[in-house]
């Protein structure tokens, strides 16, 4: 198992590292199946050092789980916008690894290389699993980018430093878009075809969405850490 800690590096000890791994991110169109995706979320108070963090594998296309994997850690990285993976990839690795099957994709609740140094969680946990991942979220972390169309599949690009780091997807009529870039084995075109076909009735693809449902059952303990099979 991958053990990660992170508890006693500075800011700038963070940064070097970011820089060292943006070097490995792989960024191209999408060369494999999906039939597994899996989409990961991550739970704590930013005043708190308890992290819950939960994978949930689900067959695709059909959107329908079939297992989760739950982990508590103690995280002493501090709260800081733009580091976040430094609190959440220790706990992410574990529940990765304690996955009986590996997805062919992951989805996670964050930011690929739409991130000020390119390394946002979904780029930071697929270069550190060499697995494909794509970010999607709520909020933009970098960048610039027009409205999209207030209708369903809508998408425009998003801009950092001249470059294409993701896009803002339309999700649903008339909602806010949710911003999408890629992780690790995947381009930006590729992330959003995915997003895409991932989203069911809510603004939030199915995929975030079940792992934070599931996380956050975790958190307040109506499900038990470990892996369950749905």
């Amino acid at each position: 198992m991958v053990t990660l800690n992170y508890d006693t590096l500075t800011v700038t000890a963070a940064t070097k590292i970011q820089n060292e791994l943006r070097n490995d991110i792989i960024i191209q169109p999408r060369n494999f199946p999906v039939n597994i995706i899996a989409g990961a979320d991550i739970s704590f108070n930013k005043f708190s050092t308890t992290v819950y963090a939960g994978i949930i594998l689900i067959r695709f296309p059909e959107l329908i789980p079939i297992g989760y994997s739950l982990v508590k850690r103690e995280v002493l990285f501090p709260y800081v916008p733009g580091y976040l993976a430094f609190r959440e990839v220790p706990a992410l690795m574990p529940a990765w690894e304690n996955l009986p099957v590996k997805p062919d994709l992951l989805v996670v609740d964050g930011h690929g290389i739409a991130h000020p140094r390119r390394l946002g969680i979904a780029a930071h946990f697929g270069v550190l699993a060499q697995t494909p991942t794509v970010g999607c979220a709520k909020k933009v972390l970098c960048g610039k980018y027009e409205e999209p169309s207030s209708e369903k599949g809508s998408n425009t690009p998003l801009v950092f430093k001249n470059e294409v780091v993701g896009a803002a997807l339309r999700t649903k009529n008339a909602v806010k878009p949710v911003f999408v870039s890629p992780g690790y084995s995947m381009d930006v075109p590729g992330a959003v075809e995915i997003i895409t076909q991932c989203v069911g009735r809510y603004r939030i693809p199915e995929p975030t969405r079940l792992a934070h449902n599931i996380v956050n059952r975790f958190r307040l303990g109506e499900v038990p850490e470990g892996y369950t099979e749905v």
